[in-house]
């Protein structure tokens, strides 16, 4: 899903729950636990509202790691 955004667009995970589910309620354990493995590679980014989190709580946006909001932060 990211691939056909922009390059520093974020989704929601209930956007891919969606995607994947009738009932995209009952796909957020897999969303979430297939997003905790992907932040843990490094393959994904986590943020809410523009602040970077290191692991996943609360509500979060998933995007690209290494974009450019990410390296105005560091």
């Amino acid at each position: 899903m990211l691939a056909s955004r922009a390059p520093d667009a974020t989704i929601c995970p209930s956007e891919i729950a969606r995607a994947i589910a009738p009932d995209w309620r009952e796909a957020m354990p897999q969303v979430h636990a297939a997003i905790d493995g992907l932040l843990q590679a490094g393959l994904v980014r986590l943020s809410w509202k523009g602040e970077l989190l290191a692991r996943r709580s609360g509500p979060y946006r998933i995007g690209r790691p290494g974009t450019a909001r990410d390296a105005a932060r560091t």
